[in-house]
């Protein structure tokens, strides 16, 4: 099923003809070649999902009918991805499995190890194309929303915003004994939940002290040592799995 991203959408939408923004109405009528009767879903980025048909498809754009709203796409728990900046290409992997994930931010930190490092005036263009990293992942797994792709932040004011989560989990390759499965059986109600992983050079024995100062759960992912972007990704799905809906 083709899916198109139309912001602003009115939670009534049933039954109303919607134009397609310029640059989705391209795709369906240049690459898609979609005609009138074709179905598609729209996403309206804020949680909703709904069936819809082509009603026009020409070189002037096109416009679909809405037929109806669709089952809720979105995950029961809110996760929150605290990433220690990596290197560009592996922020971009991320962002895409997470978001397939169902993951509602991605939010890049500064680390003491991060080899990486803000890009200055590039850093925004970066950010833009981490959304639209997000935007075309959101369209291909059927999610509503899109979720938050941040800028960088320091490592004090991401330890500030991490502890104002219900759970805070912090895989490292340090812990011994705890599993994500042990916090889940002490923590089974837990909706809102802050995920931090170290970047290419792990989590600084300091910077894991003091995530636990503020409350956080340091697990072990195993006897085996996982790059950054492979931590992100399985601590995700994994947490999905015990809280979500996996």
């Amino acid at each position: 099923m083709h899916r198109f991203i139309v912001k602003g959408l009115p939670e009534a939408a049933a039954g109303k003809a919607v134009d397609l923004p310029r640059e989705e109405a391209q795709h369906a009528v240049r690459v898609l070649r979609l005609r009138e009767g074709d179905g598609v879903e729209l996403i309206d980025g804020n949680g909703r999902v709904y069936a819809a048909e082509v009603a026009r498809a020409d070189r002037d754009g096109a416009a679909v009918l809405v037929r109806g709203g669709l089952p809720g796409r979105e995950a029961p728990v809110s996760l929150t991805l605290y990433m220690g900046l990596p290197k560009a290409e592996k922020l971009e992997l991320v962002a895409q499995k997470l978001t397939e994930l169902g993951a509602a931010a991605v939010v890049p930190v500064v680390m003491a190890r991060s080899v990486a490092r803000p890009e200055g005036k590039d850093g925004e263009k970066r950010r833009e194309r981490l959304e639209r990293i997000a935007l075309e992942a959101v369209k291909q797994c059927g999610r509503g929303r899109v979720p938050e792709m941040a800028a960088p932040l320091g490592w004090k004011e991401a330890l500030s915003r991490m502890a104002s989560h219900e759970l805070m989990l912090v895989p490292w390759e340090e812990a011994r004994g705890t599993r994500l499965g042990d916090v889940r059986a002490e923590n089974p109600g837990a909706r809102d939940i802050a995920l931090l992983i170290g970047p290419e050079g792990g989590i600084a024995p300091e910077e894991a002290q003091a995530a636990l100062a503020q409350g956080a759960k340091l697990v072990t992912l195993g006897p085996r040592i996982l790059r950054a972007e492979t931590a992100a990704i399985a601590s995700a799905a994994a947490v999905m799995a015990l809280w979500g809906d996996l």
